[in-house]
């Protein structure tokens, strides 16, 4: 039995070229690591993005309204409303950041500073600048009323600790826009 025989030389040569053929597509045709990590980095980034995209757009929808109703000055419509929507959505951030936005242009300055903590103990994307659910301005206005008003009620009644709880309140959320985290 010799290499002679046409069919064993065929079988032979069909051989070769598909093992030819199988090194050339693993050699050009799957990426390699670093690429696929590249790739795959790429593509929890882009998910991210989405997913964060995607929350923002969900909550203009379910908060709008609420909103539309603090930019009219329905103040007291806009905080039942907020009631309702807690209920619904209990512990979502953008609820107690609203209902601190709407206390503070009420007066209503401690129970606004505790809001916003709660919000923010939830998700700090509130006092990031570059975040479209920033609120760093209406914050920070907070906080300079609040060094004002409440360290004057504080020297005033030292032994109040309403008052030194809203304080270290506003203390916390002082520190939260100058980076500080949890």
């Amino acid at each position: 039995m010799g290499w002679k025989d046409w069919h064993d030389r065929l079988h032979l040569l069909g051989l070769v070229a598909a093992l030819a053929a199988l090194g050339w597509l693993l050699m050009s045709g799957a990426p390699g690591d670093s690429a696929a990590r590249t790739g795959s980095g790429v593509e929890r980034a882009m998910e991210r993005e989405m997913a964060y995209q995607a929350r923002v757009a969900f909550l203009e929808q379910i908060y709008g309204p609420v909103e539309e109703m603090r930019r009219q000055g329905s103040h007291q419509q806009a905080l039942l409303r907020l009631e309702q929507l807690n209920r619904q959505y209990a512990g979502e951030a953008h609820g107690f950041i609203l209902r601190g936005l709407i206390l503070h242009e009420l007066g209503v300055l401690d129970e606004a500073a505790a809001n916003f903590v709660r919000g923010l103990r939830i998700n700090g994307d509130y006092v990031d600048a570059r975040s479209p659910l920033s609120q760093r301005a209406p914050i920070q206005a907070l906080v300079d009323e609040g060094h004002e008003r409440l360290s004057a009620r504080a020297r005033a009644n030292p032994d109040n600790p309403s008052i030194v709880a809203a304080l270290r309140n506003v203390y916390y959320l002082q520190s939260r826009l100058a980076g500080g985290c949890e």
